[in-house]
């Protein structure tokens, strides 16, 4: 089975190592693993060159296309949720029914990290928190926002989050590995 490696491990200084360090655990269930940065850009000779984000939006693609199951690295990046690039590959990856993976290294809920933001409020009664801008917080006490944790369940397995935050919540890959294990159980 082909797994696509979903996440913003691909913005980390070290990420060509952390696509190593995932397609080795893949490897370890009989698994190959589709790091996104292992694509190749370059258009094919004597055409004009597309921007090379469009060229990295058709090599992901096809990436995913060519998988069976998607492992999402969910831990919340700049913001309280996770990566918006991420989450669109899950979507992806759910509306062509592939089985759909995820974890985050963070402990907390959604509403949670998005309550510490400043400008949050309760409402006048008290009973639903408001964010700078006066929106309502989605509050279920979950992971991230319930599309993500329900797509989850819907085509593969429950979002797995740390009973405990590791110390480096980028490059510990213990939930990572349970994904892993749970794609190589459905073969």
């Amino acid at each position: 089975m082909k797994v696509y490696l979903a996440g913003p491990d691909v913005f980390l200084p070290d990420a060509m190592a952390i696509g190593r360090r995932k397609k080795e655990i893949c490897a370890r269930f009989g698994l190959t693993g589709l790091f996104p940065l292992d694509h190749e850009t370059n258009e094919t000779a004597g055409t004009v060159a597309a921007p090379l984000s469009l060229q990295i939006f058709r090599c992901c693609t096809a990436m995913m296309e060519d998988a069976d199951a998607v492992i999402a690295h969910l831990t919340p990046f700049r913001g309280p949720s996770a990566d918006a690039g991420t989450v669109y590959e899950l979507g992806f990856m759910a509306a062509r029914g592939k089985i759909c993976t995820g974890y985050t290294n963070r402990c907390d809920s959604y509403a949670d990290r998005v309550d510490r933001a400043p400008g949050v409020a309760p409402d006048a009664s008290d009973l639903v928190n408001l964010d700078c801008e006066g929106h309502v917080i989605e509050n279920f006490g979950l992971a991230d926002n319930l599309m993500i944790v329900h797509a989850l369940e819907a085509f593969g397995h429950s979002i797995l989050a740390p009973g405990a935050e590791p110390a480096d919540v980028w490059r510990d890959l213990t939930l990572f590995e349970k994904c892993a294990e749970l794609i190589a159980s459905q073969k």
